[in-house]
């Protein structure tokens, strides 16, 4: 059965970090219905029907929530908000150097924490 969410993962990731894999352990894993991006045992992105969610420390949460495109990551519409995620809009996804920069800071939080 073809995973649209992991091919969409992945793909991003390939575009943004090229050496991802080959610099951390990158894996998988199905959550809820969507894909999470773990390296080296830790989670950094998700990617279900809400679109993609990078885990990132407060100060950029608190920075990027005051954009109206931003949201809070839920992955059911009545479940709890996953405090550390942001769900970013698709045009900061196709922002290569913003998207590349939220990347690099959230695969640093999430080894750290």
């Amino acid at each position: 059965m073809k995973n649209t969410y992991f091919e969409k993962v992945t793909t991003l990731l390939k575009q943004a970090r090229p050496r991802l894999a080959t610099t951390y352990q990158l894996t998988f894993n199905n959550v809820f219905g969507a894909v999470a991006g773990y390296v080296n045992g830790h989670i950094f992105v998700s990617c279900g029907r809400f679109g993609v969610a990078l885990r990132l420390p407060s100060k950029v949460l608190e920075d990027l929530f005051k954009d109206k495109g931003v949201k809070h990551l839920k992955y059911f519409p009545n479940g709890h908000v996953k405090k550390e995620y942001a769900v970013l809009p698709i045009r900061m996804i196709k922002d290569e150097r913003q998207f590349k920069k939220l990347l690099g800071i959230s695969i640093e939080y999430s080894l750290c924490g």
